[in-house]
C-alpha cells in the first residue's frame, strides 16, 4: 500500500511538472494578454494568446501610425518571406510556438520577427520585478531587449 501511494505521488508530480512546462493553468499562462510597446519610436499593441498545443503566439493588433505618408496602409515590406509582404503592419505575427520553460522561469524555444529590420532572432521573454514583460531577441550572441506593459488580460 505504501509503495502504491508513493507511485501515485510520483505520477502526480510528473504530471504537474509537464503541465507547468506547457503553461497549462499555471505560471506559463501569465503571459497571455494585450501589451503596449515601443520600438524605433513606434508605439504598438501586441496580443499574446495561448494556442491549442499549449504554446503561445504574439501578434501586433494596433499601431499608432499604420498608414504611410500617402494615407495607405503600411505593409510588412521587409519580410524575407515574399508571401507575407502583403500583410498590414498592424497584423504582423511576431512569434509563435513560444513555450514556458519552468526550470528557467521564462518563455523561450522560438524566434521573434522584427518587422522594422525584416529579420528573425532567438527569443526569450520574462517578467521584470516592475511587472513589465522583457522580450529579448538575439542573433549570434548579440541582442536587444524591448519592454512591454500589459494593458489587458
Amino acid at each position: 500500500m505504501k509503495r502504491m501511494l508513493i507511485a501515485l505521488a510520483m505520477m502526480m508530480l510528473g504530471v504537474s511538472v509537464v503541465m507547468g512546462q506547457k503553461g497549462l493553468n499555471g505560471v506559463g499562462d501569465n503571459i497571455v494578454g494585450v501589451y503596449e510597446g515601443m520600438q524605433g519610436g513606434e508605439k504598438y499593441k501586441a496580443k499574446i494568446v495561448k494556442l491549442k498545443n499549449g504554446t503561445y503566439r504574439g501578434q501586433i493588433i494596433w499601431m499608432e501610425n499604420p498608414n504611410d505618408a500617402k494615407g495607405k496602409k503600411r505593409l510588412d515590406a521587409k519580410n524575407p518571406d515574399e508571401k507575407l509582404r502583403c500583410v498590414p503592419c498592424d497584423q504582423v505575427v511576431l512569434f509563435s510556438s513560444l513555450e514556458y520553460n519552468a526550470k528557467k522561469q521564462r518563455w523561450d524555444g522560438t524566434k521573434i520577427y522584427d518587422p522594422q529590420r525584416g529579420m528573425r532572432a532567438k527569443m526569450t521573454a520574462e517578467f521584470e520585478k516592475d511587472g513589465r514583460l522583457k522580450i529579448r531577441g538575439s542573433v549570434m550572441g548579440i541582442g536587444e531587449s524591448v519592454y512591454w506593459t500589459k494593458v489587458k488580460e
